[in-house]
């Protein structure tokens, strides 16, 4: 690991951290209060996906649903009228539009090959916006004179590497200029993150072999997107677990959510990492 002891990162003067996990576990909430604190760099992976590598696809996607309405078709047609994607660090909706959901085409669901074809448009941006992490961190010291980075990563980083391939080069290269943090749900946030899916079910990224294999004999054509997203839900959170434990064995530290939800500064943010190594 960078830090290779709690004195050695209480001690370091730019302190370097990627907060991994599901997507509800607080990753964006407390790189918020840390960038808050003005001592912090917040580098949100899925920010750079949505605008850097997928901006174009994005807007793409919202002119293709403007033109199915002949009022906009024209105007657009005419360059009166232009559609843009306002993608933020607390609203990664636009990007979500563009992942879709499988399913019935008219109940608002996308075909298998459309499906799959978004889903690794997302995959190479993923890679990409995380091999970015030096660049930015760069870029914070260099432009903003920032000590401290903060990289808040997308909840399927566990997908894109190998988590039990202790030599993973992504992770290898990643783990080398920040600490990786798992945050870890307990059996009563697990509870929460499902039912807060069941709730409002959102696209995912889901890696091709899992993918494959919850829908081997399913007709797509006749799926409810909502409904199928959810019952997929409990069973990548179940998948998921032990890639996201193996990347905490093989290059980083765990800590539980309840702990990182007490945490209300910098400097227990701080703290916090440092009991852990």
């Amino acid at each position: 690991m960078i830090y290779k002891s709690r004195q050695n990162w209480l001690e370091a003067k730019n302190k370097k951290v990627m907060l991994f996990g599901m997507s509800g576990v607080g990753k964006t909430h407390v790189s918020n209060i840390l960038r808050n604190s003005g001592n912090w760099y917040h580098y949100s992976v899925d920010y750079r996906i949505g605008t850097r590598y997928m901006g174009e696809h994005i807007v793409d996607n919202f002119k293709l649903e403007a033109m199915k309405n002949p009022f906009l078709a024209n105007l657009l047609k005419s360059d009166s009228i232009y559609i843009c994607s306002n993608i933020s660090f607390n609203n990664l909706d636009p990007l979500s539009t563009f992942l879709g959901k499988l399913g019935s085409e008219e109940l608002g669901g996308l075909s298998f090959e459309e499906y799959t074809r978004r889903q690794n448009i997302h995959l190479r941006s993923e890679i990409r916006s995380l091999e970015d992490s030096q660049h930015f961190i760069d870029r914070a010291k260099v432009l903003y004179d920032y000590d401290h980075f903060i990289c808040d990563t997308g909840g399927s980083i566990c997908e894109v590497i190998d988590p039990f391939d202790p030599d993973d080069p992504l992770m290898t290269f990643l783990s080398e200029i920040m600490l990786p943090v798992w945050i870890e749900p307990s059996a009563g946030w697990k509870e929460k993150l499902l039912l807060r899916f069941i709730d409002s079910p959102k696209p995912m990224y889901y890696r091709p072999d899992f993918l494959a294999k919850q829908v081997e004999g399913l007709d797509i054509s006749t799926l409810h997107p909502d409904e199928f997203s959810r019952s997929l839900y409990q069973d990548l959170v179940e998948e998921r677990t032990p890639r996201y434990k193996a990347m905490a064995e093989n290059w980083g530290i765990k800590i539980g959510v309840d702990e990182l939800d007490a945490v209300k500064n910098e400097e227990q943010f701080i703290n916090l990492i440092a009991v852990r190594l």
